[in-house]
């Protein structure tokens, strides 16, 4: 039986993006290696005909970043972007009768594109072409960026693929765009815009617009709520609605719900309020659009219609970008099983769906561990779940094992019932090294409604960390988990709480910090998304002198309390969790005595992209719970 090795994970092909045609009868999906070898990315575009064989081919040969594919509305050409010409810099492609064409050569590349019924035009999404002065400023270096004038921002612009000519309407009045959807058999687009590109600032001013492409004519829709996303249009008794996905007011940090605007009357309404899921993406189709639901640790696909949700089926796991076909009767998803990562399949709605890659037949035959899930109550009577990651070829009887606890980012993210083997901390590469592993989903999290999701906000740390706690003692008190034997993990709001679990508690022997939080007054005020940070952490900075309530759910508060071994883990250009942060907490332990390894990774951001670096971070990883938990 083949050993899992760090080179089979990093190495593997991942399938991303599928787009099934408006017929249903074709899909296409982007190939991408799991790591970068070199200074680029090159992706492939597959074909599949679900209508013949279902076997895909390969359609793009050149090396190039291959990015975002969209059918036409007649489903005969296929538009796909990519930096084939100039690496870094995407174009927009047109694949039809076996022959692909390049339709632009805009000098800033293009972000984004959607092609319309009815005008026989495309929408794009694109910063504006240089001008001669902007090059001679490049050239002298005389590059100085003033906030909010020098910011560079989308713009919608229209190519006529007849004569490869774009135009620039003049609306939105330089506003940055984010998102158009065309209404279901031609006519004006949904807009979103931001007052700014800007991660921080831009997701709190969201505003929805009607664009007549013909006309040229705007109409402001007004505001919409924070961090919306995922438009789509559809009819009721009153006439045409527009949806889109936001997080629910007033609360900046989690609780996803779906909203809709009734477009005759002007009313607007909280489709998903009080239900205990949470919803993820709104899919529009020539009906009622379909919501895809985190739904503990499953995923359910529902219908919106007229009196709510109506429930097509509960898929295992996680269903991640799911796409429709117009008659609502196909849809594509990536999706996999507990010891199978994820692959493109399709089928109804309501399921079963097919499968229709295998991207990663090099981990058939592993021995993974056995995963199960968790279900369990809080100290408050909260129902929790979560999953319990059993050491490769042993059964929960044969323990207590050392048993890691990794916890999952976000905080709003969950665990699904899908496998865990990546190159981050991850429970079976883990447990193939003999470890159990408990993966928790506390409250903060997806998949159980909004004020589950939301009650972490301002309380970090608190109630989150007593859930995981929870269940660390009833995995002991089950005999799976040696209480002598305890190690923590975690990457982003993960690494905080693994930061936080050793300044709060001496139980366990072994912590990982993967670009984690050690100060939340910091992060306010340099993460790229400031205020939600905030909300989590309570406060910020120029809330008085203080004390700031920030500092109390700060790990490096408490530093002088650490006694446990901590592997800090961190990309030198973090912008999410900036660098500093830990700098901060290696100063910290450093200062109290505390062991612990600092490791920095160049050139990388919150996720790590070079395939060394992600085996270093494996290798390390197992090392380190390997030399303290046995």
């Amino acid at each position: 039986m083949t050993e899992l090795s760090a080179e089979l994970v990093v190495d593997g092909r991942v399938p991303r993006a599928p787009v099934i045609s408006p017929d249903g009868r074709r899909l296409c999906h982007i190939v991408s290696p799991g790591c970068v070898t070199g200074d680029r990315l090159d992706t492939e575009l597959w074909l599949t005909d679900l209508d013949g064989d279902g076997v895909p081919w390969r359609v793009t040969s050149d090396p190039a970043t291959v990015s975002q594919p969209c059918w036409s509305a007649d489903s005969e050409t296929l538009f796909f972007l990519s930096d084939r010409a100039e690496r870094g810099t995407p174009q927009l492609h047109a694949l039809a009768g076996g022959e692909v064409t390049v339709l632009t050569g805009w000098r800033a590349g293009v972000s984004g594109h959607l092609p319309l019924a009815g005008p026989g035009l495309i929408a794009l999404l694109a910063e504006d072409e240089p001008t001669e002065e902007d090059e001679r400023r490049a050239r002298e270096r005389d590059d100085a960026v003033v906030a909010g004038q020098s910011e560079a921002h989308d713009r919608l612009r229209l190519l006529d693929p007849r004569t490869g000519v774009i135009t620039t309407p003049d609306v939105f009045a330089g506003r940055h765009v984010v998102e158009l959807r065309q209404r279901p058999g031609g006519g004006p687009l949904a807009v979103l815009t931001r007052a700014s590109a800007d991660s921080d600032y831009g997701p709190r001013t969201g505003r929805l617009h009607l664009f007549d492409p013909v006309t040229g004519s705007a109409e402001d829709l007004g505001p919409v709520d924070a961090d919306a996303y995922s438009l789509a249009w559809w009819t009721a008794e009153d006439g045409w609605h527009l949806g889109w996905i936001a997080l629910t007011p007033p609360v900046l940090q989690a609780g996803t719900a779906v909203f809709d605007l009734a477009l005759t009357s002007g009313v607007r309404s909280n489709r998903t309020e009080g239900t205990p899921v949470c919803p993820t993406a709104l899919r529009q189709t020539g009906a009622a659009p379909l919501v895809v639901l985190a739904d503990g640790l499953n995923t359910t696909v529902a219908c919106l219609d007229a009196i709510g949700l109506t429930v097509l089926a509960r898929h295992p796991g996680r269903l991640d970008d799911v796409t429709v076909s117009v008659d609502g009767m196909r849809i594509a998803a990536l999706t996999g099983g507990r010891h199978e990562p994820a692959n493109v399949h399709a089928g109804p709605p309501a399921g079963p769906l097919r499968k229709i890659t295998d991207t990663r037949p090099e981990i058939n035959g592993i021995l993974l561990g056995t995963q199960q899930p968790l279900h369990y109550c809080a100290g408050d009577g909260l129902a929790l779940d979560g999953l319990l990651v059993l050491p490769a070829g042993k059964t929960a009887a044969e323990g207590p094992f050392p048993l890691v606890t990794i916890v999952h980012g976000g905080p709003y993210a969950r665990y699904a019932d899908a496998c865990q083997l990546f190159w981050w901390p991850s429970a079976q590469w883990l447990a193939t090294a003999g470890h159990a592993v408990f993966l928790p989903n506390p409250r903060g999290g997806q998949g159980h409604g909004h004020e589950f999701a939301t009650a972490v906000a301002g309380r970090v740390g608190q109630e989150e960390w007593t859930d995981i706690l929870t269940g660390i003692d009833l995995l002991i008190a089950d005999g799976v988990a040696d209480p002598d034997r305890l190690g923590i993990a975690g990457w982003s709001h993960g690494g905080y709480m693994a930061a936080w679990a050793v300044s709060q508690s001496d139980r366990f022997r072994a912590a990982l910090v993967g670009a984690g939080i050690a100060d939340w007054g910091m992060l306010a005020a340099d993460g790229e998304n400031g205020l939600f940070e905030a909300a989590l952490g309570g406060s910020v900075g120029w809330s008085g002198t203080g004390p700031h309530p920030h500092d109390a759910v700060s790990p490096v508060s408490y530093a002088a309390r650490i006694r446990t071994p901590v592997l800090i883990l961190h990309g030198a250009e973090d912008t999410n969790v900036p660098y500093g942060q830990a700098i901060y907490l290696h100063r910290a332990l450093r200062h109290f005595g505390v062991e612990h390894e600092f490791v920095t990774y160049p050139r990388e951001g919150h996720s790590f992209r070079e395939r060394n670096h992600q085996l270093d971070v494996m290798r390390r990883t197992r090392a380190w719970f390997d030399r303290l938990l046995n």
